[in-house]
């Protein structure tokens, strides 16, 4: 943010799966640093995606383990989250939970936060169509010049 070559103003954040995760922690956390971001099928609430590796996993019970997820996902800060952010998830995804995005979507109504949608139906977490992957892409190329200046 500091260097010469850098506009403070026009920083975006984007990645998929784990760094999916990171774009919305980063969103979530540090919206003043991030102007917009473009979260891939990214993790939410750890204790929803836990059960998915670990189906001996129960919250309720690990209520200290269930703590610290809560605490380490985005959603535990979603009340500092200001900057716009495109999701993009296949409804299939059975590495992260499609209800993830679903109860990142509720939280950012509730926030006022602008976001933008992209399902694809029937398409799981490594995107098995080409078009797929090619349809992302310049969806988040297209959301970063709308919110960062620029040509997608």
């Amino acid at each position: 943010r500091g260097r010469d070559d850098v506009d403070p103003k026009r920083i975006g954040l984007w990645g998929g799966s784990y760094g999916g995760y990171l774009t919305a922690l980063g969103l979530a956390r540090a919206s003043d640093l991030f102007a917009a971001g473009v979260d891939l099928h990214g993790v939410h609430d750890w204790n929803l995606e836990i059960p998915t590796f670990a189906p001996e996993y129960d919250p309720n019970v690990q209520k200290d383990a269930a703590r610290v997820a809560w605490e380490s996902s985005p959603l535990a800060s979603v009340s500092t989250w200001r900057s716009p952010v495109l999701l993009i998830q296949g409804d299939d995804d059975r590495n992260v939970p499609f209800a993830e995005t679903i109860h990142l979507v509720e939280a950012l109504r509730k926030q006022h936060v602008e976001f933008e949608q992209l399902v694809f139906p029937d398409e799981i977490h490594d995107f098995l169509l080409h078009s797929s992957w090619l349809r992302a892409y310049h969806a988040g190329a297209e959301f970063f010049a709308k919110h960062l200046g620029g040509k997608p």
